[in-house]
């Protein structure tokens, strides 16, 4: 008798309101979802909710789909928690003597230059546990001053007194010389033996001192966290019965294995947000030219780009505020987020004007109409109020909200105050919230040089599709497309992401006095390192991908371009103009300027390594188990005196082709998709909704 092999694949998103799970069936093709509320306590409960019932409606135990689990793909959002919250390592903070202020100014800017009211903020290591090594290295290497390694020892007998938990170490010019750190390094192994620390030229070696500093501080205090949190998650899982490999998110849209994460854990920071681009890239396909993905989640709103089948990055990845508050340093996914997503609190100030987040009322005790004691209220409220969510099939049915609730909560805290009707009030506060996020995405676009109206949104998250309708009319776009597993946007990135890694070094040329021995030695170097990584997965050559790239700029500017590059090694000129030229367009793009015949300084070169894994399948299985599955009318208001008809449907009785015109609901058993007035969605071949304009119409 056959035996039918089934072999799975898990991603799964730990948010602060809820962990999305997506399980890709190989052997049928089909995508299974679902979501559970995060259980920040343990994670692994939460996630073992959504799974369990998952596995049950396909007639499998918890067990039985873990054993089958070739990979379980880990997207967190706890090392970002942890810093936002201060809740990381006591940790330390070893540089050249003379230098202490280092994440103290940080790179000195502010947002209003003209505000000289605020101090300094406080650094991410306190002043107290930063100490100063005598040692010095010139920009050429050259030792100057040698280390004191009599100091050093004295230091790290002070830092086991105040019981350290974490060392971060970084020196002048280590990049051009690291024997000093190195040497550090040696000392702290010997001596502080259980205390884990980074070296600043071992994670990343670039030139801007205060970057270095802070990526170095931020990875040395995440990683008695991150280590303790992996190991919990993967014997969780491995007790469970997960008979594959655990894989963990990272920052730059790609998955390392839960080792190389705990080694480096800043690799995890803003790891969640980096997996939607991957996610939207995918469903959008190969033929669009800019694509802005939105990703509306119960905290936080986040938007994305990818141009030419190109996701953004960028090294401006600020945790909290830009300048005053914490910067990675790192090449990451450039996301932006703001404080905008279905949890968002609504709030009158002391001035009496409405406000939407960014304070949120998370999983516990989450929106007034869970009925989970929650008083504020939020975004979701809102939502519920105005006819666009069902209370009953909210989660498919697993949870019901008590729109009476969300009512009292609206009235009581926004509509009597300002002397409006409930629903005039839920649709100022779903107004507002769009507001914000309009703002976000015109941000990140116009400085792109895209102009948002001939751009394709993909729009995901829980909330997305309850939104983005009206975002897109204000922001003049005409096509918006919602996956049906919008609800799990960043979770399926997990799915379609590789196993990727960053290799980077600084090396200074000019283009027109081009170092050809320097550049190719440092591009042959990177190369070696990314054969390595791809040996120690032991990856199939048909499955590796190299990809090199140059921050440039041109002479006495202040910050670089990435621009990628077809070579890996430079052989002549031709190499030289291909890089100019390519900078020229890029500088164009971005600034809507370019200096043809200029020369271009290059400061650091990167190689991204890619271990291509099984592509997974972009279709999602209808769900089981619902008892209506017939189109029906209720009323939902959209800004009117009164409410309009709106035809309601459930998302798994539609097939391809089918058109709903608005003003029009879908259900889905973890998203809502909100088709508004004078737009309709068109049902496409992998049953995702591809939201047109009808008609031009004026935002009420």
């Amino acid at each position: 008798m056959d035996v039918a092999i089934v072999s799975f694949r898990i991603a799964v998103d730990t948010g602060g309101t809820f962990s999305d799970v997506v399980v890709a069936n190989d052997s049928s093709g089909e995508l299974w979802i679902n979501k559970a509320a995060t259980t920040p306590e343990r994670i692994f409960d939460g996630v073992a909710e959504a799974l369990q019932v998952e596995a049950a409606s396909h007639d499998l135990s918890l067990e039985e789909l873990l054993n089958e689990t070739e990979l379980f793909v880990y997207g967190t959002t706890h090392t970002t928690n942890a810093i936002l919250t201060g809740s990381t390592a006591k940790t330390a903070f070893i540089t050249t003597a003379g230098h202490p202020d280092t994440l103290v100014l940080r790179e000195g800017g502010k947002l209003n230059p003209f505000d000289f009211r605020h101090t300094y903020p406080e650094p991410y290591i306190p002043k107290h546990l930063t100490f100063e090594i005598e040692e010095r290295i010139d920009a050429e290497g050259n030792v100057v001053v040698a280390l004191n390694e009599e100091l050093v020892a004295a230091i790290i007998a002070d830092l086991k007194h105040l019981e350290i938990e974490a060392v971060s170490v970084c020196l002048l010019w280590s990049i051009m010389n690291p024997i000093h750190e190195q040497r550090i390094g040696e000392l702290l192994s010997v001596q502080l033996p259980n205390v884990p620390f980074t070296l600043s030229h071992a994670l990343n070696p670039i030139i801007r001192e205060y970057r270095r500093a802070s990526s170095a501080s931020i990875d040395a205090s995440l990683k008695p966290l991150m280590q303790v949190h992996l190991h919990q998650m993967e014997n969780d899982l491995r007790e469970a019965g997960l008979g594959g490999e655990l894989l963990v998110g990272t920052s730059f849209g790609g998955v390392l294995t839960a080792d190389q994460v705990a080694d480096r854990p800043i690799y995890s920071v803003n790891s969640a947000p980096a997996m939607a681009p991957i996610a939207g890239r995918a469903y959008a396909g190969s033929d669009e030219a800019g694509v802005i993905i939105c990703d509306m989640g119960g905290t936080s709103f986040d938007v994305s780009l990818i141009r030419d089948g190109y996701i953004k990055f960028s090294r401006e990845t600020w945790l909290g505020e830009q300048y005053t508050g914490h910067m990675t340093g790192l090449s990451a996914v450039d996301v932006k987020n703001i404080g905008a997503g279905g949890g968002s609190i609504a709030w009158i100030d002391p001035g009496g004007l409405l406000r939407a987040g960014p304070q949120s009322a998370g999983a516990d005790p989450g929106p007034a109409c869970y009925g989970k004691g929650g008083t504020k209220p939020t975004v979701t409220d809102a939502a519920v109020v105005l006819g666009y969510i069902d209370p009953k099939y909210f989660l498919a049915g697993r949870i019901h909200l008590s729109s009476e609730s969300a009512r009292e909560a609206i009235q009581k805290e926004i509509a009597e105050p300002l002397n409006m009707s409930v629903e005039q009030a839920a649709h100022a506060i779903l107004t507002l919230a769009n507001e914000h996020m309009v703002s976000a995405i015109s941000d990140i676009t116009i400085n792109e040089g895209i102009d948002p109206r001939e751009s394709l949104i993909v729009a995901g998250g829980g909330a997305g599709g309850m939104t983005i309708g009206r975002i897109a009319d204000t922001l003049g776009c005409e096509r918006v497309l919602v996956p049906r597993t919008a609800g799990t946007l960043s979770a399926c990135g997990g799915l379609f992401s590789n196993i990727v890694s960053e290799f980077s070094a600084s090396k200074r040329t000019d283009t027109n006095e081009f170092d050809f021995e320097g550049i190719n030695n440092t591009l042959l170097s990177l190369g070696e390192e990314m054969n390595e990584f791809f040996e120690r997965l032991k990856t199939p050559t048909d499955q590796r991908r190299r990809e090199f790239f140059v921050e440039a700029r041109y002479p006495y500017q202040a910050w670089e371009l990435e621009v990628p590059i077809n070579f890996d090694q430079v052989k002549g000129e031709s190499e030289v103009e291909h890089l100019v030229e390519s900078f020229h367009a890029a500088h164009e793009r971005v600034f809507g300027v370019s200096e043809p015949g200029q020369h271009v300084e290059c400061i650091y070169w990167k190689a991204r390594a890619t271990a291509m894994l099984p592509e997974s399948p972009l279709d999602l299985v209808s769900e089981k188990g619902s008892a209506d599955r017939e189109s029906w009318t209720s009323p939902a208001w959209f800004g009117d005196e009164t409410a309009e008809d709106t035809s309601r449907h459930h998302g798994s009785m539609l097939t391809h082709g089918d058109r709903i015109t608005g003003p029009s609901v879908i259900q889905e058993p973890t998203t809502t998709v909100v088709v508004y007035p004078g737009w309709s969605a068109v049902v496409n071949e992998h049953g995702d909704y591809m939201m047109e304009r009808e008609a031009p119409k004026e935002v009420r």
